[in-house]
C-alpha cells in the first residue's frame, strides 16, 4: 500500500494505492487535517507515505505531527534534476514548486508526446513538457476564482462577480467571469501553440479544469487528482 498526499494552497487530497489501482481518495480542509489521522489507523503499516506540501511550513509541521505513526516510512516530495523520466530545466531546480513537478511526473505517465500540463487551482499554472521528457519551463497566473476575488477585494465598486460566460457581456457580473474565463483560456491556447506538434495535447487537472475544459478549443484531456499519480510514481525513487 502506497499513500500519496497532496496539500496544496486550498485543500488536502489524498489517495491510497494498492499496487493495482487507487482503492481510496479524498479531500480535506486545512482546518481538518485532523482528520488525517484516521488514515494511519485504518492503515497501519503502508509501504510508503508519498507527501507533497506547498502550503507552507505550518501546515507541513501539523502534517508531521499528525502523521507521525507513519513517520518511518514517510517521505516528502521535491522537485528535482531528473527524476521519473523528467529533465528539469528550471534555472534552479529545487525551486520548482513540488506540485507543478509531482503534475509533469503524473502527465508524463499518460504518454510521451509533447504536453501542457495545466493545474486549474487557487493559481492556475502552465508547464510545458516536450516529447524527450525536458521541462521545458512554465507560466503561473491566479486561478478563476482569485481573479475574481482580486477584483472585488482591490477595487470601490465591482462586485464579487456572480455572472456567465458570454461572448459580449452587457452586464458588470457577466463582463467580469468572461474577462477571466477568457484570459485563462487564452494563457492556456497561447502556450499550446508554442509547444504544438500534431500529437501534442493538453492535459488539464485540477479544482477549475472542468470549467476551462469547456471553453478550450485545442485537443485536451481531463486528469483528476494529477498531482497524486506523479507521487505514485516517485515513491520507488523515495
Amino acid at each position: 500500500m502506497i499513500i500519496c498526499i497532496d496539500s496544496g494552497n486550498s485543500r488536502i487530497k489524498w489517495g491510497a494505492h494498492d499496487g493495482h489501482a487507487w482503492c481510496d481518495q479524498g479531500v480535506v480542509t486545512h482546518a481538518g487535517i485532523g482528520e488525517l489521522g484516521e488514515l494511519c489507523r485504518r492503515w497501519p503499516q503502508p509501504a510508503r507515505v508519498m507527501l507533497a506540501n506547498v502550503a507552507g511550513p505550518v501546515v507541513g509541521e501539523s502534517l508531521r505531527q499528525v502523521l507521525a505513526p507513519w513517520s518511518d516510512v514517510l517521505r516528502e516530495a521535491k522537485a528535482g534534476a531528473n527524476q521519473a523520466g523528467i529533465t528539469n530545466l528550471y534555472i534552479n531546480p529545487a525551486q520548482l514548486g513540488v506540485d507543478r513537478w509531482c503534475a509533469l511526473v503524473g502527465a508524463r505517465q499518460l504518454g510521451s508526446t509533447p504536453r501542457l500540463v495545466v493545474m486549474a487551482g487557487t493559481a492556475t499554472t502552465i508547464d510545458s513538457l516536450d516529447a524527450d521528457g525536458n521541462f521545458l519551463g512554465g507560466l503561473i497566473l491566479p486561478g478563476l476564482e482569485t481573479m475574481r476575488r482580486a477584483l472585488f477585494q482591490g477595487t470601490a465598486a465591482l462586485p464579487f462577480a456572480d455572472g456567465v460566460h458570454v461572448a459580449y457581456p452587457r452586464a458588470t457580473a457577466d463582463a467580469i467571469v468572461t474577462g477571466c474565463v477568457e484570459a485563462q483560456v487564452g494563457a492556456i491556447e497561447r502556450a499550446f501553440a508554442r509547444l504544438a506538434g500534431r500529437d501534442a495535447c493538453c492535459i488539464l487537472s485540477g479544482g477549475h479544469a472542468e470549467v476551462l475544459s469547456g471553453f478550450l478549443v485545442i485537443p485536451h484531456l481531463l486528469a483528476h487528482n494529477l498531482p497524486l499519480e506523479g507521487l505514485l510514481r516517485l515513491a520507488p525513487e523515495s
